[in-house]
């Protein structure tokens, strides 16, 4: 049994946004979704949010600019999702709160790799021990 973080998608594309969350619910994530910057800067408000996923791209407003106002309402680790692969766009994407960036296209392993170490979830053994969550890791 897994106690569950909340992961936080932001992602406009469906097909990609489906893909993330089958590959966090895979790892034990509770996974909730937004496709605009204005409803995830909305969703983010939620102090339970544990991690949020970050697409750079998104139709109403520049990630950068969500990624900000983010970090002003939640401490969780920020993973960019991006298909902004320049070492610059990189670099901004850590300048703006980023914990990890990952490119697209991205391969799922990679994505749970990382989501994990920036925010494991504890195993709780059969008779029912275990830790609490190790605390997600702002950056």
């Amino acid at each position: 049994m897994e106690t569950q973080q909340v992961c936080l998608v932001i992602e406009d594309d469906a097909d990609i946004r489906g893909l993330i969350t089958v590959v966090l619910i895979r790892a034990g994530f509770d996974v909730r979704t937004v496709a605009t910057g204005a409803e995830g800067i909305a969703a983010a408000a939620d102090p339970g949010i544990s991690l949020i996923t970050l697409d750079l791209g998104l139709p109403d407003m520049d990630g950068h600019v969500v990624a900000r106002a983010i970090r002003a309402l939640n401490a969780a680790p920020l993973l960019f999702l991006s298909a902004r692969s320049e070492e610059d766009d990189i670099l901004a994407g850590m300048a703006s709160g980023a914990a990890a960036y990952l490119t697209k296209p991205f391969r799922p392993k990679e994505l749970r790799e990382v989501a994990l170490q920036l925010c494991p979830v504890t195993v709780v053994s059969q008779d029912g021990t275990g830790q609490n969550p190790a605390s997600c890791q702002p950056h």
